[in-house]
């Protein structure tokens, strides 16, 4: 047998050791040191680098993720009773299709995950997490709430099980319970991971601040290039948030250096290209985008881009990626009625956009949906049953708290719709406040209906009457 044959022997068996201490952390593949606080297997080659990630959670560089899968599955052959190593191979499968749009593995992870638990029926909280992680990356809540509980059931001291379900509570409207495990999350992990998670999961400014400032830092000391390009994404993205164009696009440019693969990062620098008058390079980086993974998303933003500068066939061609890629998406077990809702809302049928949200409310109350159903309503024609759906996405009395502009701008165009005048003009100028960049079509039509409002009325001094 030659050298390299034999070293490349050693190097599956040293990977597949390592990937035995693997987890996952908020949909990102990580491996883990063993019991002893020791590295699992020696610190060389590609499982090391994942390694390396995984104090913070965050995803092992998409080579090493691919070289993990392609050592486990020749194992698994030898060995197909390792509960734990079906696991991790599954879990690894969600999050290549997860970073790479390949929607075979969705079905490859679920199969592999249900394996797990069947050779290892009990105790395995590895498994029921993947199984959370795969129904959170398919949008499906109520099963990730189901496959979370389970696994903090089974394992309370081990945090890499609360990310999905905080994301299954938060996607069913129940932020009380979200909350509730934010708190038990806080006192088992430290690091950026919390803060990042609570701005996803409440969406407040206050928030998104503090998990900003936490994640600079973090990312400044960070040495490996795939755990500084996770924290210098969702940096952009809460920059892009706040309306910060110039940072968002700093951060996301600087995490397409560490990890050119992130398809997330294209998309946030052509956000940020287009709210900064760079067309022309905006819509590059969307494509690249897309190339790296069809999102339907992606497709839809780009379709608005196009046509907020006029070019209306090239925004109706996105469209149509937009339905294709929720059909092709459906049959991988991915749930696509939120997006898809959302362009029926605004550039196909309304009244369709209104049965899909319903039906998506009656299953997944959470304030996305209550927001996209409350827009549909409005572009329906129909205002006063859109209101209470858009309040309910945008009041601070609840434990949502999602000031967003896009929520804003609806609230306040709804309100306007109404007569509303008041309540109309406070929102529709705190949504420019929030972001002023938030949609090259929508911002516009913010700014148009605010003008349309004009100021508010001057109220003078009170007057004692005679008599």
């Amino acid at each position: 047998m030659g050298s390299e044959a034999r070293a490349g022997r050693v190097g599956r068996r040293t990977l597949v050791r390592a990937a035995l201490g693997c987890a996952v952390a908020g949909g990102a593949l990580t491996l883990l040191p063993d019991g002893s606080g020791r590295p699992a297997g020696p610190a060389a080659g590609p499982e090391a680098r994942a390694r390396s990630v995984a104090a913070g959670g965050l995803p092992a560089a998409l080579p090493d993720l691919v070289a993990l899968i392609s050592d486990l599955e020749p194992y698994l052959r030898d060995r197909p009773s390792d509960g734990r190593a079906w696991a991790v191979l599954g879990t690894a499968y969600g999050e290549r299709g997860r970073r790479t749009g390949g929607l075979a593995d969705y079905a490859r992870a679920e199969d592999a995950l249900r394996t797990s638990l069947r050779v290892r029926p009990r105790a395995n909280p590895e498994a029921f997490g993947g199984l959370a992680e795969l129904a959170v990356a398919r949008r499906d809540f109520r099963a990730a709430k189901r496959w979370g509980e389970e696994a903090v059931r089974l394992a309370p001291d081990r945090w890499l099980s609360y990310p999905p379900l905080v994301d299954a509570y938060d996607g069913l409207g129940d932020h009380r319970a979200a909350r509730r495990l934010l708190v038990r999350l806080s006192g088992l992990r430290s690091g950026p991971v919390v803060p990042a998670l609570a701005a996803r999961a409440r969406g407040d400014r206050r928030a998104r601040e503090g998990a900003a400032a936490a994640l600079a830092d973090v990312a400044a000391r960070a040495k490996d290039p795939a755990e500084r390009a996770a924290h210098l994404l969702r940096a952009g993205e809460l920059a892009w948030e706040r309306g910060d164009r110039e940072r968002a696009l700093r951060c996301c440019a600087a995490a397409l250096r560490d990890a050119p693969d992130t398809h997330a990062a294209q998309a946030g620098r052509a956000r940020a290209l287009a709210a900064l008058g760079r067309v022309r390079e905006a819509t590059g980086a969307y494509r690249a985008a897309l190339r790296s993974y069809p999102a339907p998303g992606y497709a839809l933003e780009l379709g608005e881009l196009y046509e907020a500068r006029g070019h209306r066939e090239a925004a109706r061609e996105q469209y149509r990626a937009v339905r294709t890629a929720v059909r092709e998406e459906a049959a991988a077990g991915v749930n696509g009625a939120l997006v898809l809702g959302r362009l029926e809302a605004d550039h196909g049928d309304p009244e369709v956009a209104v049965r899909g949200l319903r039906a998506e409310w009656r299953r997944q109350p959470g304030l996305a949906v209550a927001d996209a159903l409350g827009w549909a309503l409005h572009r329906a024609g129909r205002d006063e049953e859109a209101l209470p759906y858009a309040g309910r996405a945008t009041d601070r009395t609840r434990t949502g708290e999602v000031r967003g502009a896009p929520y804003l701008h609806h609230l306040g165009t709804i309100e306007a719709a109404l007569g509303l005048d008041g309540p109309a003009r406070r929102h529709l100028t705190e949504a420019l406040r929030v972001n002023p960049y938030f949609s090259p079509l929508h911002a516009p039509a913010a700014r148009t209906a605010l003008a349309r409002l004009g100021e508010p009325p001057e109220v003078g001094p009170a007057v004692d009457l005679p008599g």
